[in-house]
């Protein structure tokens, strides 16, 4: 597997607990439960994937922008997540906030999966891309 397929695979899931999350309603244990399933895999995953994909690519010239760019947005996630954390689930304004976190998150998996992975995948070698796989995956394993 190359790091591409499992990054899109851990996006995919992503993408899935905000759709379910957006079905939800006030304060429910359903909407916590899908709320920290998806803090849990949006925080390992950027974590992983700083760590496996954009550190390695921040230091070639064609991808650093992008690199540093997809960093910045982590970050950006990370301030929607905790701005949620100190919200009441049940309040409209965590509603609101929920969104703004799930447009930032459907922005930038679709930024990575259409312009950098185009751009990642130019730069690297084959075993680069499967020896960042292996390295992205057994972190989130782990």
């Amino acid at each position: 597997m190359k790091i591409f397929e499992a990054l899109r695979n851990d996006h995919d899931k992503q993408r899935a607990l905000i759709n379910l999350l957006l079905n939800t309603h006030g304060k429910s244990d359903v909407r916590n439960e899908y709320y920290q399933q998806l803090k849990a895999e949006l925080e390992t995953h950027a974590v992983a994937e700083e760590r496996y994909f954009y550190a390695p690519l921040i230091q070639l010239d064609n991808t650093v922008g992008l690199s540093r760019h997809g960093v910045a947005e982590h970050h950006q996630i990370d301030k929607y997540i905790a701005e949620l954390d100190d919200l009441e689930m049940s309040s409209p304004q965590w509603l609101a906030t929920f969104k703004k976190l799930a447009h930032k998150v459907d922005h930038h998996l679709a930024e990575e999966e259409h312009e950098f992975f185009q751009q990642a995948g130019k730069a690297l070698t084959e075993k680069d891309k499967n020896k960042m796989a292996d390295n992205y995956l057994t972190e989130m394993a782990s």
